[in-house]
């Protein structure tokens, strides 16, 4: 299975409300990437449903076997246990996750890495209990990652200049498995389907009846699920919905919380008061690494950034005990045109 997301992803598909009896939609559902899947469609052509489920079956099982960081057989960790700098082949899928991470990285100014596990291992996070390193510690480190030690060889080669260097795409790797399942619904003719991994999620064309489908964001609280925000799809045409969230993978101690997101900048936990971050455009590939950069950023950084590139994203802040949400431009120009995607109050 694919590496549990270092950030808790809350979309919640609603698109089971509303349909009438028998219900339409057709529902594909099971365990997935350390989390579960569910493919939800309906189409005025007759669809071989069991064929159809194989299909979505064998594609997670080939992802978990390229980009897996618990199998140490997968593609992705026979490149990280390559000790030199020789190129590997990992195929050009694994090539083309790093392009987007490069990039994503760069806009961020490296608070997006996805060479940052050490990190979370000097910091004891993938334990019990929290272990604060040293600023030596931090720096030495630091002095060992980075995505410029990555370099791409060929389309379906990489290579590395630091020996010890593992990349982890788990933050990026489910956006891409949303993204193949969806593929495979458009070459089975499905026009009307949402199809959600681990809580990221894409839709196309509508519900039965020309209904909308309808997306719950929930609220950032760590002990409980209640809803901050209803999602109505607009448009028919593909649209990716990405949220990543801090509240619930934290540290209490001494008073201080340690969230679970850390800064490759810092190599340590982001100190910000954003708890959420939800982007909504047509790649799902690009949207789950945005939603973590925007979440690793925080909304202070975040907010100028998704505004030069024009993208619309939605930062929920926590302050004491109330929630404040902080649309990007480009959200608020979305929204106002009721084109793509509304807010349902």
């Amino acid at each position: 299975m694919l590496l549990n997301r270092l950030c808790c992803f809350v979309v919640v598909s609603l698109s089971v409300l509303g349909c009438s009896d028998p219900d339409p939609i057709q529902r594909i559902s099971g365990p997935a990437q350390g989390s579960t899947f569910m493919v939800s469609y309906w189409s005025e052509q007759q669809v071989d449903k069991a064929a159809l489920e194989q299909k979505l079956k064998q594609e997670l099982d080939r992802i978990d076997q390229l980009m897996s960081n618990y199998r140490p057989d997968s593609v992705i960790e026979g490149f990280n246990a390559q000790q030199s700098a020789e190129p590997v082949e990992v195929g050009t899928e694994l090539v083309q996750l790093v392009q987007i991470a490069r990039e994503v990285s760069a806009h961020s100014q490296g608070c997006y890495d996805l060479t940052i596990k050490p990190f979370f291992e000097l910091w004891g996070f993938r334990g019990d209990k929290l272990t604060k390193p040293s600023d030596e510690q931090i720096a030495e480190t630091k002095a060992l990652i980075g995505l410029d030690k990555v370099k791409t060889v060929s389309h379906s080669q990489l290579a590395k200049t630091q020996a010890s260097l593992r990349i982890d795409v788990s933050s990026i790797a489910q956006g891409y498995t949303v993204a193949q399942l969806a593929k495979l619904m458009d070459q089975a003719g499905i026009e009307n389907y949402l199809v959600e991994v681990g809580g990221e999620l894409i839709s196309r064309g509508r519900k039965p009846e020309q209904k909308q489908w309808r997306i719950a964001i929930e609220k950032p609280l760590p002990d409980s699920q209640t809803l901050q925000k209803i999602i109505a799809v607009e448009q028919t045409q593909p649209l990716a919905i990405m949220t990543s969230g801090t509240y619930r993978h934290f540290y209490d101690e001494a008073g201080v919380r340690y969230s679970h997101v850390l800064d490759g900048r810092t190599g340590a936990p982001v100190t910000h008061h954003t708890v959420s971050t939800t982007i909504l455009i047509p790649d799902a590939t690009w949207a789950d690494a945005w939603s973590t950069a925007f979440l690793c950023l925080g909304s202070e950084q975040g907010l100028p950034l998704a505004d030069k590139l024009k993208l619309p994203v939605l930062f929920i802040d926590q302050q004491g005990s109330s929630f404040v949400e902080k649309p990007s431009q480009a959200l608020t120009e979305a929204l106002a045109s009721k084109q793509a995607f509304s807010f349902v109050e």
